[in-house]
C-alpha cells in the first residue's frame, strides 16, 4: 500500500543506530545525491535530534537537527515520495519546531534546493523566509547548485 489512510497509525519516535540502513534506502530513494550511512551515524554519534515518522508499514519520514547556541538548525527532512502531499512533511516540521522551542532556540536555519519548489512552500507556509544563498552547496549533475538559507525567527512567534 502506498497511501496514508486517516485510520493509519502514525508515530514519531527518536532515531537509533539500528534505523540507520531503512533511513539510508528511503534517503536513496529521494535525492540523486543521498546522504550515507556514515553521515547519519556520525549525526547520531554528536547528540543530535534525530527523529523517524513511521506507519504499519514501516519508516515513511524522517528529519535530522542540531540546536546549538540558541540556533536551530533543520539538517535534513525527507518523506516517501509515495506520500508526499498528505501533510507528513508538516507533521515532521512542526515535531521539529515544538522541539527547537524546548531547546530554547531564539532562530531556525535551514538550507534548501531552489528547485525544491514543494519543500519551499512547505517552509514557507510554516513562516519561514529566504535570508540568502549559498553558492554552489550543493552537487548535481555535472555541476554545482545553490542553496536558499531560509530562517525563522521563533521569539517573535
Amino acid at each position: 500500500m502506498s497511501a496514508v489512510r486517516s485510520e493509519d497509525m502514525i508515530s514519531l519516535r527518536p532515531m537509533t543506530a539500528e534505523d540507520v540502513d531503512a533511513v539510508v534506502e528511503l534517503e536513496r530513494a529521494s535525492y540523486a545525491y543521498p546522504w550515507t550511512a556514515g553521515i547519519f551515524n556520525d549525526c547520531l554519534r554528536m547528540g543530535y535530534y534525530a527523529f523517524l515518522l513511521e506507519t504499519e508499514e514501516g519508516i515513511q519520514g524522517y528529519y535530522m537537527a542540531s540546536v546549538a547556541v540558541h540556533e536551530g538548525h533543520l539538517l535534513n527532512l525527507c518523506v516517501d515520495e509515495k506520500l508526499r502531499g498528505r501533510g507528513l512533511g508538516r507533521q515532521l516540521l512542526r515535531h521539529a519546531m515544538a522541539l527547537f522551542r524546548a531547546e530554547q532556540a531564539e532562530t531556525v536555519f535551514l538550507e534548501v534546493r531552489p528547485t525544491n519548489k514543494a519543500a519551499i512552500a512547505l517552509y514557507e507556509s510554516e513562516g519561514f523566509v529566504e535570508i540568502g544563498i549559498r553558492k554552489d552547496y550543493y552537487r548535481s549533475r555535472g555541476d554545482r547548485e545553490d542553496a536558499l538559507i531560509l530562517a525563522r525567527d521563533l521569539i517573535l512567534a
